[in-house]
């Protein structure tokens, strides 16, 4: 059995997460099933996935074997230059990305290379941290840390619900209001095997999203959804949750409007990260992306 005690690095850090690294090698789902268990301890109780730990926090870790792995083989150069010319800003603290659909935010089932890892490998020497994530079908501004101040006070500001994030989706058909909000707690499981399955549910912890109007098309409308809180998959619950689901929802979507949206040039979960604005040590940041050409390709199909 290993013992440690948690360091002001993990602090407000989600335990899955932090196992991930403590745990190199060992496949997602077999994390999520020592959690699921009861195997993994946080002073002395069961730990759940969504744990956060603190500084000082005794975590309890049972003895894993892991079996070897091949060397991960180099990334192709046309990724490294992919991810190299999404760059948007830099400075000493925050690296930010336009991240292309398709790209994960990091490897890991079945992804051998996501953003992180390609950056990593682009700038070798570089301390570089994800302080969120996108979904890999969803396109849009990614803010990486190059500082642990950078990393730990934006995450702490997005805790705080201090970071404004907005995306820009298309929600199938016509919502009644122009603009409206969705007050709704949404309750996150896993699956076997690492699955993410969120549900709207008066037992899941509270969730809000602000929906706004930018275009309409007979099909549907361009919405632009603005967090309240910062939920999985909460734009794409909530949008379902009122009878309007994003275009291209695998998950959570409408299976025969998906597959007439597909028809529309519409090969993605239609979701763009659009805006992301913090104040941090007393200047203020807001980085903004357009519709990649994809989606803006959809929109113009529709338009017709």
């Amino acid at each position: 059995m290993r013992e440690l005690q948690i360091g002001p690095e993990r602090e407000g850090q989600r335990i899955d997460n932090a196992l991930a690294t403590l745990l190199k090698g060992v496949p997602k789902s077999l994390v999520y099933r020592l959690l699921r268990t009861g195997q993994v301890r946080v002073n002395g109780r069961r730990a759940k996935p969504d744990t956060r730990l603190a500084a000082g926090d005794r975590l309890r870790i049972p003895p894993v074997r892991v079996a070897e792995r091949s060397p991960l083989q180099a990334p192709p150069a046309a990724r490294l230059e992919e991810v190299a010319a999404a760059v948007i800003f830099e400075d000493r603290h925050f690296l930010v990305l336009d991240k292309p659909a398709g790209l994960a935010s990091h490897g890991g089932s079945g992804v051998s290379h996501g953003a992180i890892e390609l950056l990593r490998a682009a700038r070798p020497g570089q301390a570089l941290e994800l302080v969120h994530r996108l979904d890999r079908d969803t396109s849009g501004v990614l803010v990486l840390a190059k500082s642990r101040a950078g990393l730990t006070g934006l995450q702490a500001a997005i805790r705080a619900g201090e970071v404004t994030k907005q995306y820009l989706c298309l929600m199938v058909g016509h919502p009644a209001k122009a603009r409206f909000s969705v007050n709704v707690p949404l309750r996150k499981s896993v699956l076997q095997g690492g699955e993410r399955m969120v549900a709207a549910a008066a037992d899941g912890k509270p969730a809000l999203t602000f929906f706004q109007e930018v275009e309409r098309y007979a099909e549907g409308r361009l919405m632009q959804a603005t967090l309240g809180t910062g939920r999985t998959h909460q734009i794409r619950v909530h949008a379902a949750h009122v009878g309007h689901p994003l275009a291209g929802d695998a998950k959570y979507g409408d299976k025969e409007a998906n597959r007439h949206f597909r028809a529309r040039g519409l090969r993605r979960l239609f979701l763009h990260a659009s805006h992301l604005g913090f104040e941090w040590e007393g200047r203020s940041y807001a980085f903004s992306t357009p519709l990649p050409d994809d989606l803006r390709g959809v929109l113009d199909a529709l338009a017709r």
